[in-house]
């Protein structure tokens, strides 16, 4: 170890996973969290160890990057959500594609085969389609803020201080989604301060307003979906008639009553307030209806992109039998379906697959089925034989990837090619590995859905050995 756990004058070496950055010390690897680039010269506080490597803090910045950019954004020093605003773009898509390379080669044991360059995002700010902000009444204060001697008020609206569940700052601009999103939290914002209307306190789970989220769509529409943490009827009455009398871009306003120790509401009631139940977004001449709980890609230009990539792939000619695997609301489901003979969506939740049958519906798509469970459960013998053993299996499953028995029930399924779609290349390699016998990978397109993070889509083809 170094003396006293310091580094002074060392040069931060490259990027690493989750968004970090490296030092290579002669005692191991030292991963850096922070506000760094490759190229800086810093001195480091290790304030964690492991066998053959630690993990630091920068504690001064000698020197800058050439790689640095300067951020746009005033909340980049204490937001977790767009760490790499200050590297600039075109290096983020460079490492982004080496993380692809370097997870295939030495977790998928993949070398031969190309990955292509990534598929860069024209818009760089204002590209989600759906942010939520949470209410607190333990609002965080910069160090400037609290050195200014000035008063500010304890309610936050806004986001999660990195690592503190407890700690929300509140934010006057976010530019990761277009207004009215600024527009409609910093009106709620001012009307909750001004009325009084308690703020949620995580740490005893009591208060009103719990968390808001806006959805907006490049139809036009505008979801807005209040989380209230009690029954407070005369609070409840008076924020939602505030926001319809005060914000009429909102095309669906909704609330729920969230009485439970966390705030995640796929198993609560959602009461529409005013306006429709759903917002529309489009995709070539398709219409996806999305409501309060529907999962749809938060970044729609490049979902286009994205699912265009693993059409292409799919290699379809209009004869093929489609398993699309992890179908959601059936979003690539019936975004292929005119290009096949018949597509079969698979996913756990049902209401996800009521939304899939719908959105075929709204779109006159009637070579599709949705069916609803696990997938072990489900591709077992008798129904393959019943709808077709699938030419093509598209799969898009979540971040932790593909449990083992659902690899098994793909492998005895037996397609001509696989389309894997990936949120995480760590666990999409694992997988891949698990299938190389059988299979072999012969395309691969990163595309960047997430830009100024270190996420990264990916879609890889395998065809039948």
């Amino acid at each position: 170890m170094p003396k006293n756990n310091k580094y002074e004058y060392v040069e931060i070496t490259d990027f690493a996973a989750e968004g970090k950055c490296i030092f290579k010390s002669e005692d191991g690897v030292v991963f850096v969290e922070g506000n760094v680039a490759p190229g800086d010269i810093v001195d480091l506080q290790v304030v964690k160890t492991k066998k053959k490597l630690m993990e630091a803090v920068v504690t001064k910045i000698h020197s800058l990057s050439s790689l640095r950019t300067d951020p746009y954004c005033l909340h980049h020093n204490v937001c977790g959500g767009c760490r790499w605003q200050h590297i600039d773009y075109q290096h983020q898509l460079r490492f982004k594609r080496q993380q692809v390379i370097d997870h295939f080669e030495r977790i998928g044991k993949i070398r031969n085969v190309e990955i292509n360059q990534i598929l860069a995002a024209p818009k760089t700010e204002y590209y989600r389609n759906k942010l939520e902000f949470t209410f607190s009444n333990w609002r965080w204060l910069t160090k400037e803020q609290m050195d200014s001697g000035e008063p500010f008020s304890k309610n936050a609206l806004g986001f999660h201080v990195p690592k503190r569940f407890d700690k929300i700052f509140t934010v006057n601009h976010c530019h990761l989604q277009s207004d009215p999103s600024n527009t409609i939290r910093n009106s709620l914002h001012h009307f909750g301060d001004l009325k009084k209307i308690p703020y949620y306190d995580v740490k005893y789970n009591v208060g009103v307003l719990r968390n808001v989220v806006v959805r907006t769509a490049n139809s036009g529409d505008v979801m807005v979906i209040v989380q209230f943490g009690a029954q407070n009827d005369d609070a409840i009455a008076e924020v939602m008639e505030y926001l319809h009398r005060t914000h009429t871009e909102i095309t669906s306003l909704n609330y729920i009553v969230n009485l439970k120790g966390n705030d995640s509401y796929q198993d609560q009631e959602v009461i529409n307030y005013a306006g429709e139940h759903f917002i529309r977004e489009t995709m070539e001449d398709l219409t996806f209806l999305v409501g309060p709980k529907s999962f749809y890609q938060t970044n729609s230009e490049q979902a286009y992109q994205l699912f265009s990539v693993a059409r292409e792939f799919a290699g379809l000619t209009g004869n093929e039998y489609v398993y699309d695997l992890y179908t959601g609301t059936g979003t690539i489901a019936n975004f292929v379906a005119r290009r096949a003979r018949k597509v079969i969506g698979i996913e756990y939740v049902e209401a996800a697959v009521q939304d899939a049958r719908r959105n075929s519906e709204l779109n006159g798509i009637t070579n599709t089925s949705f069916f609803a469970g696990d997938m072990r459960g489900i591709m077992n013998e008798d129904f393959l034989r019943k709808h077709g053993r699938p030419d093509v299996i598209i799969t898009d499953p979540p971040r932790a990837g593909m449990d083992l028995p659902v690899v098994e029930t793909i492998l005895k399924a037996s397609p001509d090619r696989i389309v894997y779609v990936s949120c995480n290349t760590a666990t999409q390699a694992r997988d891949l590995a698990l299938m190389s016998e059988q299979y072999e990978v012969t395309k691969v397109q990163p595309v960047d859905m997430f830009p100024n993070t270190h996420h990264v889509e990916n879609v890889a083809l395998l065809v039948k050995r």
